[in-house]
């Protein structure tokens, strides 16, 4: 009965040392599964924050594509403006060397209207002392004996002109008269040599 007896208390305690393990397992479980559902909340939290990160990168690279294509189309736009700025230049310099020109052409063209104009003067102040002189002589307190004069002139240059003629129509009488006298002359020679 002894060893009956001895053999069962030997069980108890294994039974106890087993109860004891159980438990001890159990808590380490309960423990795991604590820490897994620590892990997995903070696996979500990591989750969520890596999908608010991506969500951020992506529109982060969508503004950084709307600034590089801005950027493109400001250089584009900052070259045509040295471009436009360049030919800008060329032109005001071709405009200024324009003017220059249209500058010593007016001077020319201002220095030969003062030559003429000069010319024109001294050609009025000719005419106007011409004018005064014949103005002096042509006045019409002078004009009948003017009229006279020119009267007397006229008779004098027509009886001028009948003497001229007449002693035109003098000379072709003695002309004609020499003729005649010559011609029987020659006719008398002739008979001579015959």
């Amino acid at each position: 009965m002894s060893e009956l007896a001895g053999g069962g208390m030997q069980q108890e305690p294994k039974v106890e040392q087993l109860m004891g393990k159980l438990r001890r397992l159990q808590q380490g479980k309960r423990a795991l599964e604590e820490e897994i559902k620590e892990f997995k909340s903070v696996s979500d939290s990591l989750q969520k924050e890596l999908e608010t990160l991506q969500t951020e990168a992506y529109k982060l690279e969508g503004i950084h594509k709307e600034k590089e294509e801005l950027c493109r189309k400001l250089q584009f736009q900052c070259e045509e403006s040295e471009q436009d700025c360049s030919r800008q230049l060329k032109q005001n310099k071709k405009s200024e060397e324009l003017l220059e020109e249209y500058r010593c052409e007016i001077q020319e063209f201002k220095l030969k209207h003062r030559k003429q104009r000069m010319k024109f003067e001294n050609q009025l102040h000719q005419l106007i002392e011409q004018h005064k002189n014949l103005h002096s002589v042509f006045t019409p307190e002078r004009l009948p004996q003017e009229i006279e004069s020119a009267g007397n002139t006229k008779s004098q240059l027509l009886s001028a002109e009948q003497i001229k003629l007449a002693q035109l129509h003098c000379l072709d009488e003695e002309l004609e008269e020499m003729k005649k006298q010559k011609q029987p002359v020659t006719t008398a020679a002739e008979t001579q040599e015959e």
